[in-house]
């Protein structure tokens, strides 16, 4: 089930919303955690058990973990459970890849088990890991209520695009959460702003990719300007939904942590990495990075550190052999941006932002590769080695249907729009500014979940077809 659709949004979320405020408070983190069960057994009711046995493994292995602090068989209880959610999270998502390289290094034909990916199971598992682990480090204690810990792992908020939420950060709002009607309005507001991100900008450009594979005449200009349209479609499909579960989570009580901070405007790749998928990088660098030494370790290791973070961070996205290229290309642009090239383009900002922006165009062109075929056809196409002409009218038609979106996209990817209604409403303090922005803010709210609920209702109405050239 997804945030945007109609079972969504008109029946399950209202009717959960209900139950929620009906019960009192020591009984909403029973209604959270059977929602997010229900929640996860829309699409795939089997799949539940995986989720509950794992909730189990925690659970139990985070007793144990507390309960035999200073003991040799703490660290081999902590082993075992990492290893049942790394096991879990290998075989449901990483078989198929292994079989298939396998095969093509041996020549044989090695089946492959096609198993459905249980939505999610990136997420909890890196949040049961990282419970574990804080358990196992006394950063937090065990929950010895199964049903708080089962709460914070399917909350059904975050579970399918995350950010991933550290225990650690929620552990006090599982037992006392305030809530108050001004919180609730915050995360109404957070929600249909992210669900305003997915289906007016982000699905019109997901149009865009999907007819630029389809096209039968490419061009180079038609490469670039798909791998422009890819890299903010990704970017407002994913902080659309990291912005619909952090109002989600503040409509419920929880502080979510933020996933996406304008990425677009860094000037070093190393920025960018600290503004894109926050949640993602932090709980690489301190779960995995710091464990292995860090950068307080000899250059070798050092650079072994970074290659393994980067690898594992490609292929967490993905079961394909692109993804890890795409990991370790930012790995090599981070240890580069450690030489004297990294204070050159400190020093020189346009330089920075013009090798930032080719960069994330590159990379997501290899992100959305699907194969290293594609991959290698896709560079030929935007570096002009693919034997394609530069520019057709094929091309022309393509980028003026879709300029309206990409530039507000553009412009929206940027701090430029919460600039000028700072600026525009920069004296909220005096009465009459304050209720002109807060008529101003229902409206524009109100407006984006009615456009919003007609596209979903009407899929042919497309908000942009007017604002075509």
């Amino acid at each position: 089930m997804l945030f945007s659709s109609i079972p969504f949004l008109f029946y399950f979320l209202p009717v959960v919303l209900i139950c929620y405020f009906a019960v009192p408070r020591v009984a909403k983190n029973a209604v959270l955690f059977l929602a997010s069960l229900v929640f996860y057994a829309w699409g795939e009711p089997r799949y539940v058990l995986l989720m509950a046995a794992s909730i189990l493994v925690g659970y139990i292995a985070g007793i144990l973990i507390e309960k035999n602090k200073g003991r040799k068989i703490q660290k081999f209880i902590l082993g075992i459970a990492i290893a049942l959610c790394i096991a879990a999270l290998a075989y449901f998502k990483y078989a198929d890849f292994f079989i298939s390289s396998f095969n093509a290094v041996t020549k044989l034909s090695v089946p492959l088990l096609k198993i459905a990916l249980p939505i999610g199971i990136s997420f909890y598992s890196f949040q049961i890991i990282s419970y574990l682990v804080d358990v196992y480090r006394g950063d937090t204690a065990a929950q010895k209520n199964f049903i708080k810990l089962g709460a914070y792992v399917a909350m059904f908020p975050q579970l399918i695009a995350g950010p991933i939420v550290r225990y650690s950060d929620i552990a006090e709002q599982l037992t006392n959460r305030k809530q108050s009607f001004e919180q609730v309005l915050e995360g109404i507001k957070r929600f249909i702003i992210g669900l305003s991100k997915k289906i007016l900008i982000a699905n019109v450009l997901g149009e865009f990719v999907d007819k630029f594979r389809n096209v039968a005449e490419p061009t180079v200009g038609l490469y670039w300007a798909y791998a422009v349209v890819f890299s903010l479609h990704l970017y407002f499909d994913f902080s659309g939904y990291s912005d619909m579960a952090i109002g989600l989570g503040r409509i419920l009580g929880f502080t979510f942590p933020e996933n996406f901070n304008y990425p677009f405007i860094s000037g070093s790749i190393t920025e960018f990495w600290r503004r894109w998928h926050m949640s993602l990088g932090s709980w690489f660098r301190d779960y995995v990075y710091i464990p292995l030494g860090g950068n307080r370790v000899s250059k070798i290791k050092w650079i072994r550190n970074i290659l393994i973070v980067w690898a594992l961070t490609g292929f967490w996205h993905g079961a394909d052999w692109t993804f890890i290229i795409w990991g370790l290309l930012f790995a090599l642009l981070l240890m580069l941006e450690k030489t004297p090239f990294g204070k050159f383009i400190k020093k020189c900002k346009p330089v920075a932002h013009i090798y930032v922006f080719a960069v994330i165009l590159l990379s997501f062109v290899i992100f959305n590769s699907g194969s290293v075929t594609q991959m290698a056809a896709d560079l030929k196409g935007l570096f002009g080695v693919a034997g394609i002409p530069v520019w057709n009218d094929i091309t022309g038609y393509y980028v003026k249907s879709y300029a309206a979106v990409i530039i507000i996209a553009a412009i929206g990817a940027t701090p430029l729009p919460a600039i000028l209604i700072k600026k525009l409403f920069a004296h909220k303090e005096k009465a009459v500014v304050s209720v002109i922005y807060s008529i101003a803010e229902v409206v524009f709210v109100l407006g984006m979940l009615i456009i919003c609920t007609s596209f979903l209702v009407d899929g042919s109405f497309n908000p942009f077809l007017y604002f075509r050239f």
